[in-house]
């Protein structure tokens, strides 16, 4: 099925050659990167996960998402999902990729990654998140190769597969648990040390990956004769409403327990964030902040959520906050200030910035060949759903 990613329109290689020339120079700043050392970036002693290690906990999330789909299209037998779940997973698929690929830009020496193989730690939570990561990639381009193909032929998927199908589900949240312990198991950063951090993170996730996945799906429908279905589009947004409800009610739990306590070590996190940073954090941690509670509130409405232009508008918005705050702001916040209190300011440098680019123009780049796929074979079909 690969061959139908090397048919299209104009426009549709005009989108890969972009995409390729930002992957390009994505990858001549990492070989700065790994010739000069780390010291090409913003990191530094305090501040020694930056931009990548950011980026790789944001798309963690985004691929666990694609659980929200799975559940109710496999287990609850909600055949509106039936059109979109493929795009959910091959989504997931793509953002594993990236994450894979921002853990080796974040390695001086990336050969090194090896070694978590060769002389495995089963008491570190960075040999766990390694398994898992790569388990969930392996089952979602199983459970979407197979599934697809099986809808090109016209048949039923077999039924070796859903053992996969079933195991992905606690695999999905195990990817962001064990991430989030990566953070919560540290007791000497204040901001990371709290029991709820886990479900932030699952609660961020089910609200990005989601609203992600309806904006591409909009996409998807407006640039070929394939269409995810309006339905489960708009169960899709019920669902990143619920779930960006419950990652708000958390940080304000987090707000709560720093301020009404006046522990100083959980407050300066927060003011560092909001108020005193010397760098273009402040401004965008409100902005966060805005664009969380706009958003919100649109999807809350039914009128506004149930208008696809004004659902496309609140899901960026979303989006774009849970990025700051996850992808930015979590990173920093654990930080700065240091456990001596003192702050060391980190903005992320010009070819650090280049090769983040960059690993998200490969990751749309495998993202549209799967798509191209995925859309090539359903139009082949009339996106007729099969009764598994």
């Amino acid at each position: 099925m690969l061959e139908k990613a090397l048919t299209g329109s104009k426009k549709y290689w005009a989108w890969m050659f972009f995409l390729s020339a930002l992957a390009l120079v994505g990858i001549y700043n990492y070989l700065r990167q790994y010739s000069y050392g780390l010291g090409l970036t913003g990191m530094h002693r305090d501040v020694s996960w930056g931009l990548y290690i950011g980026q790789f906990t944001f798309l963690v999330g985004v691929a666990a998402s694609a659980v929200m789909l799975v559940i109710p299209y496999y287990l609850h037998d909600f055949k509106k999902f039936g059109k979109i779940v493929i795009l959910g997973e091959f989504l997931a698929v793509s953002a594993v990729v990236m994450c894979v690929l921002f853990i080796f830009s974040d390695m001086g020496q990336p050969t090194r990654v090896l070694n978590i193989f060769l002389h495995p730690t089963p008491t570190a939570m960075v040999f766990w998140d390694t398994v898992v990561l790569n388990g969930y990639l392996f089952l979602n381009i199983v459970i979407g190769w197979v599934t697809l193909g099986s809808d090109r032929k016209g048949i039923a998927p077999p039924a070796w597969i859903k053992p996969f199908i079933y195991l992905s589900i606690p695999w999905a949240i195990s990817i962001h648990t064990v991430t989030a312990f990566l953070y919560a198991g540290l007791p000497g950063r204040h901001f990371w040390l709290t029991a709820v951090m886990a479900a932030r993170f699952l609660a961020s996730a089910f609200a990005a990956g989601p609203a992600l996945l309806i904006i591409l799906a909009l996409i998807v429908r407006k640039v070929s004769k394939f269409d995810p279905g309006k339905e489960a589009i708009q169960a899709v947004g019920k669902i990143v409403a619920y779930a960006m409800f419950a990652n708000i009610f958390l940080l304000g739990l987090e707000f709560f327990t720093a301020f009404y306590s006046q522990i100083p070590g959980h407050m300066h996190p927060f003011g560092h964030l909001y108020a005193h940073s010397e760098t273009p954090l402040v401004p965008m941690m409100w902005l966060s902040t805005v664009l969380a509670v706009v958003s919100l509130t649109m999807l809350f409405f039914p009128r506004i959520r149930k208008n696809e232009g004004t659902l496309a508008l609140a899901c960026i918005m979303l989006f774009v906050s849970l990025w700051i705050d996850k992808g930015f702001g979590l990173i920093i916040g654990g930080f700065v200030p240091n456990p001596f209190e003192e702050v060391h300011e980190y903005w992320p440098t010009l070819p650090e910035t280049m090769i983040t680019i960059g690993v998200w123009s490969i990751g749309f780049l495998v993202l549209s060949v799967l798509y191209k796929v995925a859309i090539s074979v359903r139009e082949e079909t009339a996106g007729i759903e099969l009764e598994h």
